[in-house]
């Protein structure tokens, strides 16, 4: 069965890099991070949870591999493979910006763990903010299928639902993440509210928009 998304060298060479610099990085973290890291921040930036420094220089270099061939693998499960295709280009800007962000807080992680106080707080919810503003910026391009974007009843049962509500959903995506970026600039007590909101707005917008459409379209 001929690979409905054609991987090539240009759209696997950075993914690839990736997972390489992943599993260089774990040998080194493995053997200089100490037994007791921080695991886990607060939203005022402050580490609530911790964890073996081996297990952490483990963890997520396994995490990137199964996620990269998780996105391999998903296009020859999905029912609709062959829409897979007409948004194949996405598919591979989508693969790449999500490893990337897993790598980054993967290192922020083990440098902190290695004393060298990075800003938490800072960076991962800016970085987390900008994935979904990027994510956002392509959600419309992506075509109807069983696995990536927009999953709801509406529109999984409509091909001009399932358009509107992704090219409406990247909006809603982008906003969320500006909001996101925007309380590494808030009081500590006013991040989490934020977070919420952010979040709510992706979910309940999205849905809740696809609900609409749907019953306008059957009208």
């Amino acid at each position: 069965m001929a690979n409905p998304i054609k991987p090539t060298i240009k759209t696997e060479f950075f993914p690839l890099a990736l997972l390489l610099l992943t599993v260089i990085v774990s040998v080194f973290f493995y053997n200089k991070l100490p037994e007791r890291v921080a695991t886990h921040w607060n939203f005022a930036g402050r580490p609530d949870g911790y964890g073996s420094g081996q297990t952490q220089a483990i963890v997520f270099p396994l995490m990137a591999i199964g996620m990269y061939l998780l996105f391999l693998l998903i296009p020859y499960l999905d029912p609709k493979k062959e829409r897979y295709e007409q948004f194949s280009k996405t598919y591979h800007i989508f693969k790449s910006i999500i490893l990337a962000s897993v790598v980054i807080i993967y290192l922020v992680i083990g440098l902190n763990g290695l004393g060298y106080n990075l800003p938490v707080g800072v960076i991962v919810p800016g970085l987390v903010g900008l994935l979904f503003m990027v994510l956002g910026n392509y959600l419309g391009k992506i075509k109807m299928n069983w696995f990536m974007g927009i999953r709801t009843p509406w529109t999984l049962s409509s091909e001009e639902v399932w358009n509107k509500t992704h090219r409406f959903g990247g909006k809603m995506f982008m906003l969320a993440g500006l909001l996101m970026i925007a309380q590494i600039f808030l009081p500590p007590n006013w991040r989490l509210p934020v977070f919420i909101i952010s979040l709510a707005v992706v979910i309940f917008g999205t849905i809740g928009y696809s609900y609409v459409v749907y019953l306008r379209e059957k009208k």
